[in-house]
């Protein structure tokens, strides 16, 4: 995971594909990131000759459009959204459903070999991305196969989804790679700890606590896991961390007699 853990330092050049790819391993040791990396030089290749030439922004959105979601069936898994394949760039380019973010990645992937202008836009509670070649600038929501948005589109969407009236006009800036990354490995652990597949949520932590060693929450969601899969050495050490961190946090009475039960436990190893 060479270049996950290079791009989790810095937004750096590390291609984004490939930093999703590995990040996929967490789930499945086999993957092989070459193969789906030419699935998606593949389907840019497939997406360049049904261009017009020449071909403007509108002309690109919705030959892209067409191909991805209409052809190919790209589409938003409504039914299953918290499994794990969806936040898997592998599984996503296999059974072509996913969730908004590696939707997006797939989108933004495709773009960028292409040469065309395509980033990420982090909105609270769902993603999409922005088409913008200075001609021309558009939102586009590859959940909703390729949904045309508005920037008032976006508010009220996010606004819909959390509650929030007001959402912030940073949300709807561009995003690098790293916050992507970042992102998809939160949307993997929320997974992970739905389905109580606590040794992949501590491997998801590991790489977040790497990359933010001063996150306290991290060392909270890594303890927990830790503490169900009984390695009760090193969810003591997180939990004692994630107090010495947070000495306001809400929960410290339910953290402190979670550590009291580990002691207990860790005595009786004794």
């Amino acid at each position: 995971m060479n270049q996950l853990r290079a791009a989790l330092k810095v937004d750096n050049d590390v291609a984004l594909d490939v930093a999703a790819l590995e990040m996929a391993a967490i789930d499945n040791p086999n993957v092989d990131p070459t193969r789906y990396v030419s699935m998606l030089d593949q389907i840019a290749s497939d997406l360049e000759a049904r261009l017009p030439d020449p071909c403007d922004g509108p002309q690109f959105i919705q030959a892209a459009n067409q191909y991805l979601f209409d052809e190919l069936g790209f589409s938003g898994n409504e039914s299953a959204y918290y499994d794990p394949r969806n936040s898997c760039l592998d599984q996503v380019l296999e059974r072509r459903t996913g969730i908004p973010i590696t939707l997006s990645v797939v989108y933004i992937e495709v773009a960028r070999r292409l040469g065309r202008p395509v980033s990420g836009i982090g909105l609270p509670g769902h993603f999409v991305i922005r088409y913008d070649d200075s001609q021309y600038s558009t939102y586009i929501d590859p959940f909703h196969r390729g949904l045309l948005l508005t920037e008032k589109d976006c508010r009220e969407l996010a606004s819909e989804i959390t509650g929030e009236q007001q959402v912030e006009a940073s949300a709807l800036a561009a995003v690098g790679n790293r916050y992507i990354l970042v992102r998809m490995l939160n949307n993997l652990r929320s997974a992970y700890f739905r389905s109580k597949q606590y040794g992949k949520v501590a491997t998801v932590m590991d790489l977040l606590v790497e990359a933010f060693p001063a996150n306290a929450e991290y060392y909270k969601a890594r303890g927990v896991a830790r503490a169900h899969l009984r390695q009760l050495t090193g969810a003591k050490r997180d939990l004692e961390t994630y107090l010495s961190n947070s000495p306001e946090a809400e929960d410290r009475k339910e953290i402190t007699e979670q550590l009291e039960i580990i002691h207990r436990w860790l005595g009786r190893l004794n």
